[in-house]
Parts: C-alpha cells; sequence; structure tokens
C-alpha cells in the first residue's frame, strides 16, 4: 500500500507529463485516511484514537513535517501512543514539535505494550512505507529481504483464529470481519490476500473481493472487479466514497462512471461520508456532479449537505457555500446562519450573508439572538452584506419596529417592501406599534420613498 501523501501533487497544465506541487492536505484529511488504515487491520487502540483539537477546521499540515510517533505507559493507566509533527518554522527560525494524534488502550500488561508498539509501527509505515532504507543501507542490486514478522493477537483475535482453523468454512464466513483483519495483517496486501483464501475454502463473491480493494486501496483490482458489478453500484458508492485518500476519490470517481444515476438518498450519503473523513475535494467534488448522477435533484440539496458539514467540519461548510449558484443560495436553509450566530462564527455567518442567504426560515430566531446580543451581532449589518428578508415578511418588520432598529427597517423598504401593507396587517391582527418612535420615522421615510417615486413616473 501507498504511504499516506502529506503533499499535494497534479499534473502539470504546461507540461501533462510533470506534477507540480499544489499545497499541503489538511490534518484532519491525513488523520481520517490513517484511521482507517488501522480500523480495516483491526489496529485501531481500544480505548481511542483522537487528533489533537489544535489541528481542526482545515488546517494544513505544515510543508516538509516529519511524523514519528512515542509508546509508553500512562502515568494513571493503560498505554499511549502520541503521534507527533515535527517541522521547521523559518518565520520563528526554529524548529517545532506538536502533538497530531493520541490513542490510549486500557489495558497495561506487556502484551498491551506490545500491541501498542505494534500499532506505532504500522502509524509510521503508514507514511514511510513498508520497506523505507536509508541511503547508506543500499547495495547494489538493493536491500535483500531477511523475511519473517512479528504478529500480534488480541484474545478476540486468537479466538477468531482458532475457530478458522478447528472450525468447517460455515463457521468462518460468521467470523468474516475479523478474518479479513488478521489475514490482511499477516499477507500485507490484497494480491496475497487473495492468494491466501483461494487456498482456503472460504467462499468471497466478487463484490466482497472489491470491498476488500477498496478497503486496502488496491486500485488495479478495484478496476479489475468493477465491470461485473453494476447491480452493486449503490454498495461500493458508499464504500468508495468512505474511502480516504486520492485512491478513494479515484475509486469513487469509477464507481459513479460505471452506473451513471444514483438515488438521491444513496448519493447523500455518499457526500456526508465524504464530510465524514474530512475529504473536501471528494465532497466537492460529488456535490459538483450532483446534478448529472440524481434525478430530479432538489436545489435544497446543496444547502442541506452544507448544513450537514457544518456541524463538525465547518470550514468544509465554506467551501460548499462558497461554491453555490445563486438559486442554490436561496435555498440554503436560514437556520444554518442562525447556527453560524449561535458559535459566534463570524466570518461564516457574513459568508452566508454576502453570498444572500435568505433569513426568512428563521427570522424569529435571528432577530431574537440579535435583540439579545446587540453588543455582538447588528441586523442592518447583516442585511448590508447582503442577507435577504422578503418584502412581505411584515413579522421581520414588527421586530425592527419594536426594538428601534430603523436603519434595518428603512433598508427593507427600499427593498419594495410596501409600509401601507404593513400597517394594515397590523390591523388585522391587533397589534398597536404607533407609541414607537421608529414606527413613525419608517412612516414618514416610506411616504418620502412614495412620493419620490410617484415623482420619477410623472416626469
Amino acid at each position: 500500500m501507498n504511504p499516506i501523501d502529506l503533499e499535494i501533487w497534479q499534473r502539470s497544465e504546461a507540461d501533462p507529463h510533470r506534477v507540480e506541487y499544489v499545497g499541503q492536505r489538511t490534518a484532519q484529511e491525513v488523520f481520517e485516511e490513517l484511521k482507517y488504515r488501522l480500523e480495516s487491520a483491526g489496529y485501531l487502540p481500544d480505548e481511542y484514537f483522537l487528533m489533537d483539537r489544535e489541528w481542526e477546521n482545515g488546517r494544513e499540515i505544515p510543508k516538509d513535517a516529519d511524523i514519528f510517533c512515542t509508546t509508553d505507559y500512562s502515568a494513571s493507566e493503560g498505554v499511549y501512543l502520541d503521534v507527533y509533527l515535527k517541522w521547521y518554522d523559518e518565520k520563528q527560525n526554529k524548529s517545532i514539535t506538536k502533538t497530531f494524534i493520541t490513542g490510549k488502550t486500557l489495558g497495561e500488561n506487556g502484551n498491551d505494550l506490545d500491541r501498542m508498539f505494534l500499532i506505532s509501527s504500522a502509524v509510521t509505515k503508514a507514511f514511510h512505507g513498508e520497506n523505507a532504507t536509508h541511503s547508506r543501507f543500499l547495495q547494489e542490486g538493493g536491500q535483500e529481504d531477511t523475511g519473517g514478522s512479528i504478529f500480534h493477537l488480541s484474545i478476540a483475535e486468537q479466538k477468531t483464529l482458532i475457530g478458522a482453523l478447528v472450525e468447517q468454512r460455515e463457521r468462518q464466513e460468521s467470523a468474516m470481519t475479523q478474518t479479513e483483519q488478521i489475514l490482511r495483517r499477516m499477507t500485507g496486501s490484497i494480491t496475497a490476500y487473495m492468494d491466501v483464501v483461494g487456498q482456503r475454502p472460504l467462499h468471497m463473491s466478487e463484490f466482497d473481493k472489491a470491498v476488500l480493494a477498496i478497503r486496502d486501496g488496491d486500485l488495479e483490482a478495484f478496476k479489475q472487479l468493477l465491470p461485473g458489478l453494476f447491480n452493486y453500484a449503490d454498495k461500493l458508492l458508499l464504500e468508495t466514497a468512505g474511502r480516504p485518500g486520492a485512491v478513494g476519490r479515484k475509486m469513487t470517481l469509477l464507481t459513479l462512471d460505471m452506473r451513471g444515476t444514483f438515488q438521491q438518498g444513496i448519493y447523500r450519503a455518499a457526500c456526508l461520508l465524504a464530510i465524514g473523513i474530512a475529504d473536501s475535494e471528494k465532497t466537492l467534488f460529488l456535490l459538483e456532479q450532483a446534478q448529472s448522477h440524481v434525478p430530479d435533484l432538489p436545489v435544497r440539496f446543496y444547502g442541506d449537505i452544507a448544513e450537514c458539514a457544518y456541524t463538525d467540519h465547518p470550514y468544509i461548510a465554506g467551501q460548499i457555500i462558497d461554491r453555490c449558484t445563486p438559486e442554490q443560495m436561496d435555498a440554503v436553509p436560514a437556520d444554518l446562519l442562525y447556527k453560524a450566530m449561535l458559535q459566534n462564527d463570524y466570518h461564516f455567518a457574513y459568508k452566508l450573508a454576502d453570498k444572500g442567504i435568505s433569513a426568512d426560515g428563521s427570522i424569529g430566531e435571528i432577530t431574537s439572538y440579535c435583540a439579545k446580543n446587540a453588543q455582538h451581532w447588528d441586523m442592518e449589518s447583516l442585511m448590508q452584506s447582503g442577507m435577504q428578508i422578503g418584502t412581505e415578511n411584515y413579522a421581520a418588520m414588527r421586530v425592527f419596529v419594536e426594538h428601534g432598529w430603523t436603519d434595518a427597517g428603512s433598508t427593507l423598504l427600499e427593498r419594495g417592501m410596501d409600509f401601507y401593507a404593513f400597517k394594515q396587517w397590523l390591523a388585522e391582527n391587533h397589534i398597536n406599534l404607533s407609541g414607537h418612535d421608529s414606527f413613525e420615522q419608517l412612516d414618514a421615510y416610506w411616504d418620502r420613498i412614495h412620493e419620490q417615486d410617484s415623482g420619477m413616473r410623472m416626469s
């Protein structure tokens, strides 16, 4: 399996035979790919495996960073695995080391320590490759492989392996997941795995083999299997969408090409899986291709995905909003703006306003929050940035009057609200605002606008 890349390279437009550096991958994306690889081989620490919060929200891996691990007993309980990033900061003129990931197992005996060291080895191999060799050790003809392997089984895996050896095919199939993990660790590649499976009385369908190819990142094996799996396209799309890294993106593209259309629910789930592994490139690609692959796709689809992304990956939600067309922005739920305000996420809230989000769907919550947090949030500022409110949203104008927001009310009148119709709405609902100075000011402002419009029509 290829090492996990920390950099982004693409083919040069000037010379297709060359690749050029275009930037760094996000830490979250790298973490998700590493976690996926460890989990597929049964190598995740049993207590937790978490990325440090400092690397969230789209922060990129520093250029030329190195990754290394430490493993040791905890001062309290269990065994810890710490993954670090180390790089040279030219601005500060010094080397910097930061914690990237922490894993923990609750067990604290010798076997637990051995297993955590093997996980540390798996992490190192994931970034540096299986056969990383320093130049001073290279000899003509390459370095001889001395063979052998270090292998550690949990108690559950020992039971699985023993059961696989003594029981018949039917029992082996019921323990498929752990058997796959053990055999992948023992063999190291999908090709070798197939060789082992072929020697055992264990039935595997072509779909099973394709899923293993996805999880092992074996693009060539996946390509060979894909043509015969048209009826499994939905399941394969979900598997490939949740597969991190460049190989996962290529597999997703191949699956989309194999069968042109998918149900909206399946396609939505694929988008959410791409978001879940922090793969913004795949997420944006899926959204870009959505209309081509989902019949009768509702325009609200894009806003729905952006709202889902905002919960855990707000930077991906921002990238989705940046690419929304005016028509798609009209359907973005106003609740997304309200959520950003609750988080005091000014950058994202004003991004939504700049793109012309309509606040009508959550106008009560938004105006109420602005009123309670007037020192931080200003309705007029949001409107001037581009936030839309319907010209027949008289409930919004009522709030403006009650809170003395004459600037916001004036903007709404300038956009086309009929203040005379607003007063009729107040009368029909038995609401009296005549005691508010802002009501009188807006009424007079409406008269001036109305007179100017009348004068322009006469001239």
